[in-house]
């Protein structure tokens, strides 16, 4: 019990840690999992026992028999759904042709390179070298995230990585399973008959109770046959289920069966499918908390002991400084993106829970089963992932500034509401070449904002999904311009200083208006220019217009004029190279101005 809560306890301790320091959680995860288990067991106990010990070894343990492994195979069943759900079609659309040859032809560079670095380095068979280099495909999403939330990149390039880490996890797992069926079913003796029929046994039972088991929850819901608060629950088991029965069927077929679920869930038209994968993220973080201390833990010190030379060095270096970037530049070869671009995305490659998770499962098995080298299977794989977090996250930062991928100015502006007004507005910014994101939790708003060619997202502010997301680092710009006094205030309070270092601004709120106190700093129009005021301004002129400034003088007299006219709006200043700036910034930072632009709103005038 003792060893339990306290896997528990130190996990989310870890998590927490990992969020103030601005880490991925992993790091602290797997060191306290070596600091409870092989290294607690050489320096800490005088019997040499681990203080947490993964397996009952008949006098102490979480585990007896093969229940570690059955647990590390669900909670990874659970962790891969949770990605599946993630994955949209249009969103790998958007995405473009570099990421389809990242997880396709990258994938078979990594496979091929690192399996025949492993077998020529530590002398293991091809069987067991293309295991480790089948695990090490992936990159994760878990341990990108963190890493980039705080480096200001190109959205290309974020993107790239984020959707590489999520779009890889159940290709790299597919692989792995594959390879360790050969091993296990050939007997180490390579390719066979009996292997190649097991392979399309998992590719057929894989896919087709995923698909089927998709389709049958999304009926039971969109039906309600299931009351809502049994709903996430009854996800959660039918995930087991799935997985479990596709096992029975095809073995270690299970794997693939759920990431197609979840794929399957994840671009219906599911009614409550953001409740479920909010359920599904909570979970996956307890999971994964639980599982990296027990899977570390669960390494013995003479394990850890088989990586203690320079092969390892060589290994570790091969993978991350020779194979990522061939990959990587094989990849993007004749895409849009810069060489220094490509320079920081083969950097930037740590691998995640998937391959830590997996190879502690299969190296285990194949150790049982007799394997000769498969002890270094789990260890080798731990150096990889322990390895390439560690260097990322040190160093990400620092290899952005100096390959110029750093952003020194945040220039894109994130509009809170994709109403009228604000898709008015964004067209206008984006007809100049600055990039505008419209946030709704409109789920109509949003796709109707998506079909208008804007890029949009569905986003609760209350929630973390917005900071969470790796693509809006080179937001500069905050505006809230939605019909709530409440949602715009905490937009400006809680996220100005991470999406609003330009500056932040919102409309003025109906207290303000009857008492005409407004915060000056956030003002965006003027304490007329209400939220109904400018969507009726805008429904009777629906347009943008300019109009010349020469002088400092001229552009007050024309402002007067346009704040006389509550159907006509000043909202942006241009300047002779066509640098937008809102109307607030432009009166704090600009003296003299000649041949600029005054942009406004709803009815032209005469000047």
């Amino acid at each position: 019990m003792v060893e339990l809560a306290g896997i528990i306890i130190l996990g989310i301790l870890a998590q927490w840690v990992a969020w103030r320091l601005k880490l991925p959680a992993i790091l602290p995860l797997i060191l306290i999992g070596l600091l409870v288990g092989p290294i607690a067991s050489q320096y800490f106990t005088e019997d040499g026992s681990k203080l947490i010990e993964p397996i009952w070894n008949g006098k102490k343990g979480l585990f007896p028999g093969e229940g570690l492994y059955y647990f590390v195979s669900l909670a990874i069943s659970i962790i891969l759904f949770e990605g599946g759900l993630t994955l949209r079609r249009g969103e790998i659309k958007n995405v473009g042709p570099v990421i389809s040859k990242l997880i396709t032809l990258g994938s078979v560079v990594t496979f091929f390179g690192a399996g025949i670095v492993a077998h020529y380095t530590f002398d293991l068979s091809w069987e067991l070298s293309f295991l480790f280099s089948g695990l090490i495909i992936v990159t994760g999403p878990t341990v990108i995230t963190p890493i980039l939330r705080n480096i200001p990149l190109k959205k290309d390039v974020s993107a790239v990585l984020k959707w590489e880490g999520i779009l890889i996890d159940p290709i790299g797992a597919l692989v792995a399973v594959l390879v360790f069926e050969f091993i296990s079913v050939g007997g180490g003796s390579g390719f066979t008959q009996t292997a190649l029929i097991e392979f399309f046994k998992i590719l057929l039972f894989g896919t087709t109770f995923g698909f089927t088991f998709a389709h049958a929850l999304i009926v039971i819901i969109n039906k309600k046959w299931v009351p809502h608060y049994l709903l996430n629950v009854v996800a959660l088991s039918t995930v087991l289920l799935v997985f479990v029965v596709s096992d029975v069927f095809a073995h270690e077929s299970g794997l693939l069966s759920v990431v197609v679920m979840g794929m399957v869930l994840g671009n219906s038209k599911l009614k409550n499918l953001n409740e479920i994968l909010y359920f599904k993220e909570s979970l996956s973080v307890l999971l994964i908390s639980i599982l990296f201390i027990l899977l570390a833990a669960n390494i013995d010190i003479k394990e850890l002991m088989l990586l203690y030379n320079w092969n390892t060095v060589l290994l570790f270096a091969s993978v991350v400084f020779i194979i990522r970037p061939i990959s990587v530049f094989l990849s993007t070869h004749n895409s849009n993106l810069k060489t220094n671009e490509k320079m920081f995305i083969s950097w930037v490659g740590p691998r995640g829970i998937v391959a830590a998770g997996i190879a502690s499962l299969f190296g285990s098995k194949l150790i049982k089963q007799g394997v000769e080298g498969a002890e270094y299977i789990t260890p080798m794989v731990f150096m990889i992932v322990l390895g390439t977090v560690l260097l990322n996250a040190t160093t990400a930062r620092i290899f952005a500034k100096a390959v110029g991928v750093f952003l020194k100015r945040s220039n894109a502006i994130m509009i809170i509401g994709a109403n009228s007004l604000g898709k008015l507005i964004a067209e206008y910014l984006k007809q100049h070449n600055r990039r505008v994101v419209l946030i709704d939790s409109n789920n109509q708003a949003v796709e109707q904002a998506k079909n208008d060619g804007f890029d949009a997202y569905e986003v609760n502010i209350y929630d973390d999904e917005l900071t969470d997301n790796i693509e809006l680092n080179d937001v500069g710009y905050l505006i809230a311009l939605t019909g709530s006094d409440a949602v715009n205030k905490y937009a400006i309070s809680n996220f100005s200083s991470i999406f609003g270092e330009q500056g932040a601004y919102r409309l003025a709120s109906s207290q303000e208006i009857i008492t005409d106190e407004y915060d000056d700093v956030t003002q965006l129009f003027t304490i007329k220019d209400d939220y109904i005021n400018l969507m009726e301004t805008i429904r009777d002129y629906p347009q943008i217009h300019e109009t010349p400034i020469n002088s400092i003088k001229e552009y007050k007299r024309k402002i007067d004029k346009l704040h006389e006219e509550l159907k006509s709006v000043p909202i942006l200043v241009k300047s002779q190279t066509n640098e937008l700036l809102l109307v607030n910034e432009f009166e704090s930072k600009v003296k003299q101005v000649e041949n600029w632009k005054l942009i406004y709103l709803g009815k032209e005038l005469e000047f």
